[in-house]
């Protein structure tokens, strides 16, 4: 099973997870609160990160940034009692793979956990000899090693920003809806607000304008979707 660092404030509902998690095999790691969570993920590597937003010292979105500032794509669920459209948009905004609001059943977060897992089993394959070139424009996906280059220039992707990044790749001057894309990018079946696609497409074209300032190939197609420009 995997290794799961949970974070959280809250020693009572800390304990719980903990519980749950190792009652479903997996290795627990905790911590109760952000800075030692960094120093945590820094020496345990571990699989997924389940943690709090509401925290003092370091908070969950803090955590967040400071993980994929450093170029760390473990998987983070961020929990939280702000049940709205706003704080769930910053927290993946930040580069958080998934938000669960507030009370949760653990069964639904373990599901989720697992869903975050088997998606991110495919980043072990990175050691395969051999693997697929997508190249579209000036746009390289290397599809086994999830590893993504514009005009030669590696850029640090989260799965959820490499899958729809090569969802539209795969398909150039095609629009895909929302939905489509949705389905695409979590291969799950989580409810969440379709419009969590147009957080992935910025957090896309903000990465890929750092390289090139006059990037402007993911184009919206209002009513319809998204594409990426065939040249």
């Amino acid at each position: 099973m995997a290794k799961i660092l949970l974070v959280d404030d809250d020693s009572s509902l800390l304990d719980v997870l903990t519980m749950a998690f190792a009652d479903a095999g997996h290795t627990v790691v905790t911590a109760r609160d952000g800075a030692v969570a960094l120093e945590q993920a820094a020496r345990e590597h571990p699989d997924a990160i389940v943690s709090d937003v509401n925290m003092q010292a370091l908070d969950g979105f803090a955590l967040c940034r400071r993980l994929r500032a450093a170029g760390n794509p473990v998987p983070i669920i961020l929990l939280t009692s702000r049940d709205s459209e706003i704080d769930e948009a910053l927290g993946l905004e930040l580069g958080a793979d998934d938000y669960i609001p507030k009370p949760f059943s653990t069964r639904i977060l373990l599901a989720r956990v697992s869903a975050l897992l088997r998606r991110d089993a495919l980043r072990t394959q990175a050691k395969v000899a051999s693997s697929e070139l997508l190249r579209v424009g000036l746009l390289t996906l290397e599809i086994e090693r999830l590893e993504a280059s514009y005009k030669g220039s590696p850029v640090a992707l989260t799965l959820s920003e490499f899958r729809l990044l090569e969802a539209l790749a795969r398909r150039p001057g095609v629009v895909l809806s929302r939905d489509r894309l949705l389905e695409i990018v979590r291969g799950d079946d989580s409810i969440v607000v379709e419009r969590i696609i147009d957080t992935y497409v910025r957090r896309l074209r903000r990465k890929l304008e750092q390289i090139d300032p006059t990037f402007s190939d993911i184009e919206t197609v209002v009513g319809a979707g998204y594409r990426l420009r065939s040249r």
